[in-house]
């Protein structure tokens, strides 16, 4: 019942810089345009892939004399204690969906090229795995399709997996000429697209794709959407850009499905976080970039959230799991509010898409 919400703005939708509806070139299947993650649009491939490079050697963020970067106090409540982090695995671990027709909680995360996905998952893993891993393919140049993968969070060593499920729709890696598709990207959310599917913006996702599910149960399905938002690409995103995640969230809301946003990368643009990831919420330079990403993605920062994902380290650190593990529990918040909307609606586990 969506298809016609989905239809009407579709021609001039562009992951980036907003396109005309005679420069619109339908497929044979007629979907909304490519999500184009290139340079012929907003500044993925060039502006931030050509960054890489430097992203990859460790940068240290430059503070500006006499200007004040640290508040006395945290604008947000957060205990940075080992008992703390215990309760937070606790939370986690134990999470089950309050839909008894859905074991696991499915989230999908979204976001361009390098905006740290799959350094999150990774990251969210280490913490249950006592030890610095890389499960998901981090930073991969090697795959240059959009491939659906999902991740079931492990629990600690002897416990079964978490009520969680992190999925993860892989970014270009050298700048080819291909995009994710509105319409691809709302099949993934309503249960359609098989595990492992390969996108391609010529060929849209549809009935005779291999694997399509016809009818999807609630647990197939998307249940909460994160928007992962590279700090050091705030100030260098493009109005077009903008628009568009605002306009792609407005398509999402209308499949009843909530929205949050990771922060990631702040340790990148605080001299006082990098030093220490507990000053994350004394930082001005971490709260004045949330604002910025608040505006661009159109949502309060009251949904926003700020990570570091690991990196270069070997070893676990305390408050940078903390943070981790604050977001994971922000995130299963609106899960949980996903599942409470649906309730009176669907008491079943089938649903009619």
């Amino acid at each position: 019942m969506e298809k016609k919400s989905e239809d009407k703005r579709s021609a001039g939708f562009s992951f980036g810089l907003p396109i005309s509806s005679s420069s619109f070139v339908p497929v044979s299947n007629p979907s909304p345009p490519a999500l184009t993650l290139t340079s012929s649009s907003f500044t993925i491939s060039s502006q931030l892939q050509n960054d890489s490079t430097k992203e990859k050697k460790k940068e240290k963020p430059v503070g500006i004399p006499g200007f004040q970067s640290k508040l006395d106090s945290q604008w947000r409540d957060v205990q940075w204690t080992e008992e703390q982090k215990k309760s937070l695995m606790k939370a986690v671990s134990s999470y089950r969906p309050s839909c008894k027709d859905v074991y696991q909680a499915r989230v999908l995360l979204l976001g361009p090229v390098r905006s740290g996905k799959s350094s999150f998952i990774s990251s969210v893993q280490s913490v249950f795995n006592g030890r610095v891993t890389n499960r998901a393919m981090v930073g991969s140049s090697f795959n240059t399709s959009f491939t659906k993968k999902s991740f079931n969070i492990r629990g600690q060593k002897g416990e079964e997996n978490t009520g969680l499920v992190l999925c993860d729709i892989m970014g270009l890696g050298d700048g080819e000429t291909t995009g994710l598709t509105l319409h691809d990207i709302l099949s993934v959310i309503k249960g359609h697209v098989p595990e492992g599917h390969k996108f391609s913006p010529d060929q849209p996702v549809g009935t005779e794709t291999a694997g399509y599910v016809k009818t999807p149960s609630l647990r197939d399905r998307i249940h909460c959407v994160a928007f992962m938002v590279d700090a050091l690409k705030i100030s260098s995103c493009h109005k077009g850009f903008g628009s568009t995640f605002k306009e792609l969230r407005e398509f999402i809301s209308e499949l009843g499905v909530h929205q949050v946003a990771l922060l990631t990368h702040v340790d990148q643009i605080c001299p006082e976080t990098a030093k220490d990831v507990s000053n994350v919420y004394k930082s001005l330079s971490v709260r004045e970039t949330m604002n910025k990403a608040g505006a661009l993605l159109g949502m309060s920062t009251s949904y926003i959230v700020p990570v570091k994902n690991y990196a270069s380290e070997l070893d676990l650190d305390l408050n940078t799991d903390v943070l981790l593990l604050s977001a994971v529990d922000h995130i299963l918040q609106y899960v949980d509010m996903f599942f409470q909307d649906c309730a009176p609606r669907h008491p079943g586990s089938k649903l009619t898409i």
